[in-house]
């Protein structure tokens, strides 16, 4: 396995529910912490939703490894965020059998 280059600071953020003032709540993203990755596109496609044009395009993420149960672990239905640009984490598998690496397969959907 080549060595990934590690070149773009991500926010890996955690849904989460803050109360709304009303007995209710509301989701909302919170940011758990830092992380240095590469960032790679893999493949897109464009589709209709609701007459609007949206670009989904999918992303391989390398992030340092972490334990199982770190909060610095990337997970499912987290995300990263890029300052404006949001990638949704569908996967995340180690890229070697050391867990020094992991690759988070994830989602980029933008508005055409």
């Amino acid at each position: 396995m080549r060595q990934p280059h590690l070149n773009r600071a991500l926010v890996l953020e955690e849904p989460g529910r803050v109360p709304d003032g009303a007995g209710g709540y509301v989701e909302s993203w919170q940011a758990v912490g830092t992380l240095w990755a590469e960032v790679t596109a893999r493949t897109g496609r464009e589709r209709d939703v609701g007459g609007v044009q949206v670009s989904r395009t999918g992303y391989r993420i390398v992030v340092r490894g972490a334990p199982v149960g770190s909060t610095m672990r990337p997970a499912p239905e987290q995300r990263f965020r890029d300052g404006a640009r949001v990638w949704v984490i569908r996967a995340v598998a180690e890229s070697d059998g050391r867990g020094s690496y992991l690759t988070c397969f994830a989602d980029e959907e933008v508005a055409a």
